[in-house]
């Protein structure tokens, strides 16, 4: 048990943004973010414990449970103990094989598994023998955290604040109260080349009061009203304005098999990782970026399982996958809370040539550079926070059936990281689906290499292998055309 004084345990309005987050959960989806570590060896358990006391807890939202009455939301801190919060489990043994598929049946099962809610909203599970196909046992630690403590930028950071750049880095010191931790070199946030950097007074202005926001919501049903007062309140251009009309105007993408209504089971699954270096090569031997070619994978992928599965898709085939988008300003990327909009990308599912694939996902990469429907939807998001629950849901829904996935990237160092004796070889993450979205697709980079992770429920796709599996043979075939380029 982790004692603080009394007097100094402190109570925090919830945001509107983070409220309409602790509300979102559902039968067929919660609002948690998973993730998965996975170390090259077990890890020393006091010195993990000491960890996650003296760095994670230096964040009070990791030290408070959600306290809700007629007024709203609030943090209220409290006493942690870390014997709920932290678990130790140990995988089976397999005969001649790895026992990945175990740990990834655990892993699916914690995702839709509720947090306590008399407790602060996290909890971390110690999983031991772990055994690669290489036949080393190594351990993994499975991290559960509610959506509305922070986004999964901010919660990148937090995770990372952990961790030490060298492997005999000296214990933190029971005497300090805030733990100076390592800061860690990050890769420019591939997402945010698609808009121009928020200004502080637009996202005060998104937590306003409860009645304000009502009053904006009444006129959803009125677009044009409704634009031009939202355009109003945040003193923004045109532009705003134009994007927003499309977001609320958007259209259902295709209808294909990982289109349906969620049961709130879930499977998971991850690749090994690409190297970075070779995904940059080919991105400038086909004049693309990393990110055409990394989401020109993804389309790919996805439209081979379709066309595996005997669906017949034509080549204006798309998937409208919601990207969440940063909009913290620079500086403020150890706030917690969420500060993120979504960005609607449509992929090309339906083209099976690999380069006019690529080429259609870099055009319209581009048209989503510098507009602001990211923005609106966080705005949108604020306004949810602020309603009746039946609303929020009625709304919510409303904007999960136009999207088929949730696709988040998120960049992390590329140099190795420690942690209570071990090294970090991977990491995997999976952001939530709302409504009845069932798919979701993470990419994070780390050390060099680029991971591909995907969760599906059950009611949608019961393998995700057979997805995941063909993310690399499509970012092959970008490799062997860029040879040929070069060759020609």
């Amino acid at each position: 048990m982790l004692s603080r004084n009394l007097d100094l345990l402190q109570r925090e309005r919830m945001s509107t943004v983070d409220t309409a987050w602790l509300r979102m959960d559902s039968d067929g989806n919660l609002m948690m973010i998973v993730a998965v570590l996975m170390f090259d060896r077990p890890m020393d358990k006091a010195r993990f414990r000491h960890t996650v006391g003296k760095r994670l807890l230096a964040y009070s939202r990791f030290r408070s449970r959600v306290v809700q009455d007629l007024t709203g939301a609030w943090w209220q801190e409290q006493e942690v103990d870390l014997d709920h919060h932290l678990a130790h489990t140990r995988l089976p043994s397999a005969k001649g094989a790895g026992n990945k598929a175990a740990l990834e049946r655990m892993v699916g099962d914690l995702s839709a598994t509720a947090l306590d809610f008399d407790k602060p909203l996290w909890q971390m599970h110690v999983v031991d023998n772990c055994i690669g196909e290489d036949g080393k046992v190594k351990q993994a630690v499975i991290v559960r955290i509610h959506h509305c403590i922070a986004d999964g930028i901010a919660l990148v950071g937090v995770l990372l604040s952990m961790f030490d750049s060298v492997n005999d880095a000296p214990q933190a010191d029971d005497g300090d109260e805030e733990v100076a931790v390592a800061e860690h070199e990050i890769e420019d946030n591939p997402w945010m080349q698609l808009l121009q950097p928020i200004t502080k007074s637009t996202i005060n202005a998104i937590n306003v009061s409860t009645s304000v926001l009502t009053k904006y919501l009444r006129t959803l049903a009125e677009s044009n009203k409704f634009l031009s007062r939202f355009a109003d309140m945040v003193h923004v251009t045109s532009q705003l304005t134009q994007d927003a009309i499309k977001l609320l105007a958007m259209l259902e993408d295709s209808k294909t098999r990982l289109k349906g209504k969620p049961k709130g089971t879930k499977h998971v699954a991850w690749s090994e990782p690409l190297q970075l270096a070779e995904i940059k090569a080919v991105g400038k031997a086909l004049g693309s970026s990393i990110n055409d070619v990394l989401m020109a994978s993804v389309a790919g992928a996805i439209g081979a399982y379709i066309r595996a599965k005997g669906d017949q898709i034509c080549a204006d085939t798309e998937m409208r996958a919601m990207v969440p988008v940063n909009l913290r300003k620079a500086g403020q990327q150890e706030k917690l809370g969420n500060a993120f909009g979504l960005a609607p990308l449509i992929l090309p599912i339906g083209i099976e040539d690999p380069i006019a694939r690529l080429h259609e996902v870099r055009r319209r990469m581009d048209e989503l550079k510098g507009g602001y429907q990211a923005m609106v939807a966080m705005v949108v998001l604020g306004v949810l926070g602020a309603t009746p629950r039946q609303m929020q849901s009625e709304i919510q829904n409303y904007y999960a059936k136009k999207a088929t996935a949730v696709m988040s990237n998120v960049p992390g160092p590329q140099a190795p990281l420690y942690l209570a004796g071990s090294q970090l070889e991977q990491i995997m993450f999976w952001v939530p689906q709302s409504g009845d979205i069932g798919v979701g697709v993470s990419i994070l980079s780390y050390n060099g290499g680029v991971q591909f992770g995907i969760v599906t429920d059950d009611a949608i796709a019961d393998d995700p292998h057979e997805i995941i599996n063909r993310f690399a043979p499509e970012f092959e075939k970008l490799v062997l055309l860029a040879l040929m380029s070069e060759w020609g």
